[in-house]
């Protein structure tokens, strides 16, 4: 009997990497640009912080700011905003970003930048609240917790308050004590999974804040969908946003695996992200799409992260707040991504 098995992709994949009929294989090692470096200059990590957001009603947030060896007061730094912050700025993590800022910073291969890392805020101190009433009917509604259903409430929904968030609240924070750059050429923003989808969505809604993008297994699938037709507010619309609405100067780097996940309530994340990049490319945006064999998880966006924000920050001039973002020519010439099924059959 022929054994049932999920829907895979693969993306211009070797012959011999396209069998991924077995478990996800392990990712690529960490780099050396993801390591300290001896003679490396390192920065300071702030202490735990916490913020109580008047946007969300209540709810308490937690942060921290890295400020690195370079920084200058007198001179406005670049700044960068993560997503799940507390995994990105562990320095022995399996994503640590910080080594990461270091290193090309001392390689001048990205500016000098404040890093904001911040997580998902929790409301249960705050309820009868309008923001806590609608979390808790949509942990109800999906069998999760209410911490959780508050990340998703951030972090997966189409609209501008979570960007409001970022600009009004936390960055307004962090700008009271450190001098930053106030143009979108000089800000950038990541995270993975629906933190993925949180920061092109913030960078959708203000491109005049943000104008630099990365995300890794970004759920771009119908998680915060509404059955409202004017409300899907759901991060599974961005293809059709991208196409039809006016174009945004955007530069996105986009990553995501064959074993990523697919489920019966929002839908496939792998197919999800090929959609987002082929709307990308058709629209010319200044985009890379990333396509290996990674699980749902951090693994490969870190492995290729040093690659990922030298690409982001490339041509970077500090004398500049802005610059057109055209795709690279190399791009154009190629035609849009294909998939081939690739598990379907017994083995």
């Amino acid at each position: 009997m022929m054994k049932a098995l999920s829907l895979a992709l693969i993306l211009a994949l070797p012959a011999a990497a396209q069998n991924n009929s077995g478990p996800a294989p392990k990712g690529p090692p960490l780099t050396a640009d993801s390591m300290q470096q001896p003679g490396v200059p390192t920065g300071k990590l702030s202490e735990k912080l916490t913020h109580i957001s008047k946007i969300y009603d209540g709810m308490v947030s937690n942060y921290w700011i890295y400020v690195p060896a370079q920084y200058d007061p007198k001179v406005p730094a670049a700044l960068m905003v993560f997503q799940d912050g507390s995994g990105y700025a562990k320095r022995d993590g399996d994503h640590p970003a910080l080594n990461v800022v270091d290193n090309l910073i001392a390689q001048h291969k990205i500016p000098v930048m404040i890093a904001i890392f911040t997580d998902p805020g929790d409301i249960a101190a705050s309820p009868n609240t309008p923001t806590y009433k609608f979390v808790d009917a949509y942990g109800k509604k999906w069998s999760r917790t209410l911490k959780d259903s508050m990340r998703s409430t951030e972090y997966d929904t189409v609209s501008d308050r979570y960007p409001r968030f970022l600009r009004d609240e936390l960055i307004a924070e962090v700008a009271k004590k450190y001098n930053l750059r106030k143009d979108a050429y000089s800000r950038a923003i990541t995270g993975l999974s629906s933190g993925g989808t949180c920061s092109f969505n913030a960078a959708w809604q203000q491109p005049e804040q943000f104008s630099r993008v990365i995300t890794w297994i970004g759920s771009f699938t119908s998680i915060q969908w509404h059955e409202d037709p004017e409300v899907h507010a759901g991060g599974q619309d961005y293809p059709e946003k991208i196409l039809h609405e006016p174009q945004r100067n955007l530069r996105v780097w986009i990553q995501d695996g064959s074993n990523d996940q697919e489920n019966p309530k929002y839908g496939s994340w792998p197919l999800a992200n090929i959609r987002m990049a082929n709307a990308l490319k058709l629209k010319g945006y200044d985009f890379r799409f990333s396509f290996g064999q990674g699980p749902h998880s951090a693994v490969e966006g870190a492995a290729e992260f040093p690659e990922e924000m030298t690409w982001l920050w490339r041509d970077y001039d500090p004398a500049k707040t802005e610059q057109t973002y055209t795709q690279d020519p190399a791009e154009a010439s190629k035609p849009p991504f294909r998939v081939s099924i690739a598990n379907r059959e017994a083995k």
